[in-house]
């Protein structure tokens, strides 16, 4: 079950620390598996190792295998590079020590964890090495607490234990169900869902989004129903009473607004992802920025995933037009997909990123934190779009929020 849950909804977890730690022999016993290669030979894992898991009441966790942060060489260095990138969209970090306890890898690496706010934990492995050990907290030169525990991956002692510690380290929406649209609908309420047919999603399949919404309506006991653009009106007609809700794909939002009446409240899936996946006011004020964009200014269209480019692809084709349309400025647009993200933020204008609904909330919050720090507006597509069209006050009034 843990394998078929979306890669946006699962809570990351990633170990680190120096080669030889024995973070691979940790991760299976974690999951019970065999499932990263162990060795006696520094430097085994190579590459991330993901590796999906049920770790309840959570649910479904991701728990990453990295290289060895002291590994040398010019791959070593990438090796090292991809780690800590790993450990940018992680939720919770586990530094794995090895025989030697804290070195200076250590406290570097913590300090790095810290200051992107990661919550973590130090997980002491190789106990069966050692005697009269207790678990506790271990304070950093700065005065810092960090809860430790004592683990052998070998005779499996304290992995319960740091189990629930990485439980109890989990960020609050991981502990407490998170609403994309439940707190607009109640049970009963007819919400009707505008999905034209994306040529960018797989082939009989909805996008993401959409999937998650449509069962959301459902766990809530509301009726949804789900219509092609043009259906809309015929929909409206047939219906006995008004829709408690319209959400459609932001592609389409100016249509869809033509065809519903304004009593009507109408938002947008990746509205909905904005606050979902994000922080919604942060996105919104971004929006803004759209107005004080000059010639020659670079926009950065971030992707959560890699896909094949279609003729009119909304992150690189539409908003691009719409932006330029609107604007009437002669814009640069520059597209990053998947982890990637580019470290020189401050050569762009504005970012506008997509959904999300590949990223979990807290990648996609820490790259909204990354942008603020470096004094860059940043949006959705969503929110943009419907800023471009003049309909964002519209898309926002369910919502609660004025722009």
């Amino acid at each position: 079950m843990s394998n078929k849950a979306p890669r946006g909804v699962r809570l990351v977890i990633a170990l680190a620390g120096r080669r030889n730690a024995g973070k691979s022999s940790l991760i299976n016993a974690l999951t019970g598996q065999d499932t990263a290669i162990v060795s006696d030979t520094p430097g085994t894992t190579t590459d991330p190792v993901a590796k999906h898991y049920e770790l309840l009441p959570l649910g479904p966790v991701t728990f990453y295998d990295t290289a060895g942060l002291d590994d040398t060489g010019e791959l070593g260095e990438l090796r090292v590079k991809a780690t800590r990138k790993v450990l940018y969209r992680c939720d919770v970090a586990v530094v794995v020590l090895g025989e030697e306890g804290l070195t200076e890898y250590e406290h570097d690496l913590l300090e790095a964890i810290r200051e992107m706010n990661v919550p973590h934990i130090i997980a002491w492995n190789k106990a069966d090495l050692r005697t009269g050990i207790m678990d506790g907290t271990a304070i950093l030169p700065g005065g810092e607490a960090v809860p430790l525990v004592h683990v052998s991956a070998v005779c499996n002692t304290g992995v319960d234990r740091l189990k629930q510690m990485i439980i109890d380290s989990a960020p609050p929406e991981y502990r407490q169900e998170r609403l994309i649209l439940g707190d607009m609908i109640s049970g009963g309420d007819l919400v009707l869902c505008v999905v034209p047919i994306d040529l960018a999603a797989p082939k009989g399949r909805l996008i993401l989004p959409q999937v998650q919404v449509l069962r959301e309506i459902l766990d809530c006991d509301a009726v949804g129903v789900t219509v092609k653009e043009r259906e809309i009106q015929a929909a409206l007609d047939g219906f006995r009473e008004k829709p408690a809700l319209v959400v459609t794909d932001s592609q389409v939002v100016m249509s869809v607004a033509g065809d519903v009446p304004d009593d009507i409240p109408m938002t947008t899936f990746s509205t909905l992802f904005a606050r979902y996946k994000g922080d919604l006011d942060s996105l919104v004020r971004g929006a803004s920025a759209i107005d004080d964009l000059k010639d020659g200014d670079t926009v950065l269209i971030g992707e959560a995933c890699s896909h094949h480019n279609v003729a009119d692809d909304i992150g690189r084709v539409k908003i691009p037009r719409w932006m330029g349309q609107y604007t009437g400025r002669d814009l640069r647009f520059e597209v990053y997909s998947g982890h990637d993200f580019p470290e020189d933020l401050e050569r762009f204008s504005l970012v506008v990123h997509c959904g999300a609904c590949m990223l979990n909330r807290t990648e996609m919050l820490r790259r909204i934190t990354e942008c603020g720090r470096r004094e860059v507006p940043v949006t959705n597509y969503g929110v943009c779009i419907s800023k471009l069209q003049g309909l964002l006050p519209r898309v926002l009034r369910p919502l609660g929020v004025v722009p």
